[in-house]
């Protein structure tokens, strides 16, 4: 009999966690070793536990999943983990395949692929779903909003105008009407509120 993989589930919602342990329960060759409701708690459970995969959540209290796979990664560069989220964001893929993880669900996914994504990357391989991979090829390229781009638009998303955004980043009122122009251009926005709520579905900027 080989050993059981040791799965850590990481996530902020207590009835995603008991799904988890639901699906796992019957599986001989899986074991929930432990959960975790936010990134600090996840990297001591996995000091605690060394699981074979971890299933991270990206938006969390205290610690999100990219940094919380950052933290431990640098710690035990061998750690595997399954991204876990309600958004198609083809950024918040990009940071987190870049920060470490091998798989990407979402979360609607979770009954149909969790044990065959969990089993591929406990064997080393990366799983990311055709629809994940088609938003990373459509938009990962052509469409990038610059640094100075994305800071315009967090401003924005916390209700500034463009007057008070030139204020704060001592620019004038044109430049940031500049960068609201190539922003709306870049995301096929009609207008600033349509800019905001496109870039937090696709993980841009935090909602």
């Amino acid at each position: 009999m080989t050993k059981a993989i040791k799965v850590l589930a990481v996530d902020d919602h207590p009835m995603l966690r008991e799904g988890i342990a639901a699906v796992l329960e019957g599986e001989p060759d899986m074991e929930l070793v432990g959960e975790a409701a936010n990134g600090r708690e996840a990297i001591e459970l996995f000091r605690h536990h060394r699981p074979d995969v971890t299933l991270m959540d990206l938006q969390m209290p205290e610690l999100n999943g990219i940094n919380a796979i950052a933290a431990i990664r640098s710690e035990f560069p061998a750690a595997r983990f399954v991204v876990l989220t309600t958004y198609r964001g083809d950024v918040q893929a990009l940071r987190a395949l870049k920060a470490g993880a091998s798989g990407y669900l979402l979360k609607n996914m979770l009954r149909k692929d969790l044990l065959d994504t969990i089993r591929a990357v406990h064997a080393g391989l990366r799983r990311i779903p055709p629809e994940i991979a088609a938003e990373l090829a459509d938009h990962v390229t052509e469409d990038a909003l610059s640094d100075r781009e994305v800071e315009v638009l967090r401003r924005v998303a916390a209700g500034n105008s463009n007057k008070i955004i030139g204020a704060q980043l001592s620019v004038s009122e044109a430049t940031v009407k500049g960068h609201m122009k190539s922003i709306l251009s870049k995301l096929g926005a009609n207008d600033r509120t349509h800019a905001v709520t496109i870039a937090i579905k696709r993980g841009i900027i935090d909602g």
